[in-house]
């Protein structure tokens, strides 16, 4: 396995816990929150200052309002994790009754009174922990604070997907009304733990280069980070399907195109974190941000900053500003999720898009999308659960259609821009038998209720797109959303047109 130091991922943690700080270690699913947070237990007590401890308190979810049983199997978690990592001098005595008041805060003091060491304790997974069963931890914890460290633990970090603020909803507040800090009010500092730096993936993919022998090219890796932005879980889920799902003979070294092909199986198989990720979509709050995300529009800020804060610690979008989707994966997963169902309706051989000289042929392309939007648009975009977005989405998954397999859609888009940016990239063989890429970009828009004709707007958008890109050529989509809008039949047509910077574009309306 792939592992990157504790201490370089939670570096602030051990100044914490010296200073018997209360604190909160959060970070989305598959980050290596549990490794670290393990690692850095076992760091703390072998150093011989403290007697730190890692448990999940998951084992409670299923007691649910039940706090007396979440309780329990807690402390008992507690106790088997203790038989397990620490030795017999600092493991806990036998608890108090359990079924007196107050059995969690009890059991800590007993604990921290015998304890030759300052007791540290991780609790992991404390989010999943619902309703009373999270009010009582939470205000047991608070109840001991002031007694830490001679009779109650010294240092807590509570660890899970979301920051404390969330859990005054989780525990059944008002998710709305998330002003005051919850019952866990003690806290000195949240951390997140972050993605992987790039030098980071680079000595991980480092490891397995010295204990097989196998390179990564330079550009293999470069394209890695690119795609996953460092999201732990990618970063090493992209390597573990490289060489143990695609076999690459450790002859071979990893390529660029390894990686591609590694990133499109993951997204297709719809590995169990990438599902789980894909299923927080239907939530309101993550609606509310990802929408005007997909279809480049402004927002409703009066719960908007808390809503951000969620959907950041569920990962989906980058921890910093501006506003977008955290990495290229995830735009794809988003993208298709959102649109499924649409490319089972979409029969168009992919075969027909192919000229004879390997090239993407984009005028027929864009041509048989404008005959299935007249046959199917206005239907399939109504049925979309992110309607702003909707006929971006619908082109989208056409593409997806009749390029995957053959080429690669990547996507390009974030809050307040007013469109979104699409680059086909197609490999094809040049005269020479030399391998090329062919690229197409394409840039979409939409013309909304009250709103003037987006055209000249959108030629000068798209000039700085095909600047970047260095084309010479490119695509402009726009889309009549406004209720008075000519009929499907009438407004969907193709026009060549020059943008302000002289270039030939295309431009579909429809």
């Amino acid at each position: 396995m792939l592992m990157v130091p504790a201490l370089s991922r939670l570096p602030e943690a051990p100044g914490l816990v010296g200073q018997d700080g209360y604190f909160v270690v959060h970070a989305p699913r598959q980050t290596g929150k549990t490794t670290a947070l393990r690692a850095l237990a076992a760091e703390l007590t072998e150093s011989g200052q403290c007697a730190a401890l890692y448990f999940s308190c998951e084992i409670g979810e299923a007691a649910g309002d039940d706090f007396r049983a979440a309780e329990r199997s807690i402390l008992q978690e507690i106790r088997d994790r203790a038989d397990a990592a620490l030795p017999e001098s600092l493991r806990p005595p036998a608890w108090p009754d359990l079924l007196a008041e107050n059995p969690l805060r009890r059991s800590l003091s007993a604990w921290a009174r015998v304890c030759p060491r300052p007791l540290v304790l991780f609790f992991d997974e404390v989010d999943a922990l619902r309703g009373r069963s999270l009010i009582s931890v939470l205000r047991q914890l608070r109840a001991g604070f002031s007694e830490r460290p001679e009779t109650f633990p010294a240092s807590v970090a509570l660890c899970g997907l979301r920051d404390v603020r969330e859990y005054k909803a989780a525990s059944g507040g008002d998710s709305t009304r998330l002003g005051s800090a919850s019952p866990f009010n003690i806290k000195v500092k949240s951390l997140r733990l972050g993605d992987f730096t790039p030098l980071e993936v680079r000595d991980l993919y480092g490891q397995h280069t010295a204990d097989t022998g196998q390179d990564f090219t330079e550009e293999a890796v470069r394209r890695a980070i690119e795609l996953t932005a460092g999201q732990p879980w990618l970063v090493n889920a992209l390597a573990r399907e490289v060489v143990e799902e695609m076999r690459v003979p450790t002859s071979e070294p990893i390529t660029a195109e390894h990686v591609e092909q590694a990133k499109e199986q993951l997204i297709q198989a719809r590995a169990t974190h990438l599902d789980s990720l894909a299923a927080t979509l239907a939530e309101p709050r993550v609606r509310r941000v990802l929408e005007p995300v997909l279809a480049g529009t402004l927002v409703n800020l009066d719960t908007y900053d808390d809503d951000l804060t969620y959907v950041r610690d569920l990962g989906l979008i980058a921890p910093r500003n501006p506003v977008r989707i955290a990495n290229p994966i995830y735009r794809e997963v988003i993208a298709r999720v959102l649109t499924d169902g649409v490319e089972a309706v979409v029969f168009a051989d992919p075969r027909s898009f192919v000229l004879p000289d390997g090239r993407f042929d984009m005028t027929t392309m864009l041509a048989e999308f404008s005959r299935f939007w007249v046959e199917n648009g206005e239907i399939l975009a109504s049925g979309r659960r992110y309607p702003e977005a909707a006929s971006q989405l619908v082109l989208m998954s056409f593409l997806q259609r009749v390029v995957n397999g053959g080429g690669y859609v990547d996507r390009e888009y974030r809050i307040g821009r007013g469109r979104i940016d699409l680059l086909i990239r197609w490999p094809y063989y040049g005269p020479d038998a030399t391998r090329c890429w062919q690229r197409e970009a394409l840039e979409l828009k939409v013309r909304r209720a009250g709103e003037s004709d987006p055209l000249q707007r959108g030629l000068a958008q798209l000039d700085g797109y095909l600047d970047r890109l260095g084309l010479e050529h490119g695509v402009l989509v726009i889309f009549d959303a406004r209720p008075e809008a000519p009929p499907i039949t009438e407004r969907t047509s193709t026009t060549a047109v020059t943008s302000p910077a002289g270039r030939s574009i295309t431009l579909l309306r429809a």
